[in-house]
């Protein structure tokens, strides 16, 4: 494909420029990445209608993960073009196999926020998937990352990979205890984290779950909100929440 198209587009030309090197092929490149996609995919189109074949790259994984090229695809839909996908390389695919952890169900969690309230949010969810949960992580935030899903969801089996598919690519794992205690000091490499949260983390939340949740949504937010909030990360009854909520207040 990148051999017969008209144009290649891509996150950062010059990270394609060294693929298509490589392999010997000219080709136009078009910078597209994350902020400018939208305001591109007009031009895309009328190059598609035009009868133009091209090509997406994204820089280091599969385009539409955690990586530019999502609205693209939703461009082409709504304008009723054609599209393909060809297989490539999937971070979250590749570390879960790596990590030998049970895949017969799983979920992708991406990055979490980086703090405050929609990080414990994230944790909660994480914490009461019943799965394996996979996300992705800068090195300098992973420990710190590992020592909250610890606090949330317990010691459960864990696996870190680091820069995968690279000549330095490593898996770690363990227990999250384990694979803190094995990491360096210094961890370097874009890492995929994995969890795989026991079923029993699903069950309802304790009374003290839900106090500890709420008290500290609280503290951000009104009443009504952190209620709202607090009942759909635990999927409780919004009016038994609520009630507690009020309980909490006085």
């Amino acid at each position: 494909m990148l051999q017969s198209c008209d144009e290649v587009w891509c996150e950062d030309t010059r990270q394609t420029a060294k693929l298509l090197n490589h392999l010997g092929i000219k080709k136009p490149l078009i910078s597209c990445h994350e902020y400018t996609q939208k305001e591109k995919a007009p031009q895309l189109l009328e190059k598609l209608k035009a009868g133009l074949d091209i090509v997406y790259v994204s820089d280091a994984g599969m385009p539409g993960i955690s990586d530019p090229g999502a609205v693209l695809v939703q461009a082409c839909i709504e304008a009723d073009l054609p599209y393909s996908v060809l297989p490539g390389p999937s971070a979250v695919l590749t570390a879960a196999v790596l990590s030998g952890l049970p895949l017969d169900r799983f979920t992708f969690f991406g990055f979490l926020p980086r703090e405050g309230t929609e990080r414990k949010k994230a944790l909660v969810d994480l914490s009461t998937c019943g799965c394996t949960a996979i996300l992705y992580e800068s090195p300098h935030r992973a420990r710190d990352t590992l020592n909250d899903v610890l606090a949330a969801a317990g010691d459960c089996p864990c696996a870190l990979v680091r820069e995968l598919t690279k000549v330095h690519e490593s898996c770690v794992k363990g227990t999250i205890s384990e694979v803190l205690a094995a990491l360096p000091d210094e961890v370097k490499g874009e890492c995929v984290l994995l969890f795989s949260i026991p079923p029993k983390a699903a069950e309802a939340p304790t009374d003290q779950e839900l106090d500890t949740l709420l008290l500290q949504l609280m503290e951000h937010m009104t009443l009504k909100d952190a209620a709202r909030e607090a009942a759909e990360a635990l999927k409780l009854p919004k009016k038994q929440v609520y009630a507690r909520a009020l309980e909490l207040k006085k």
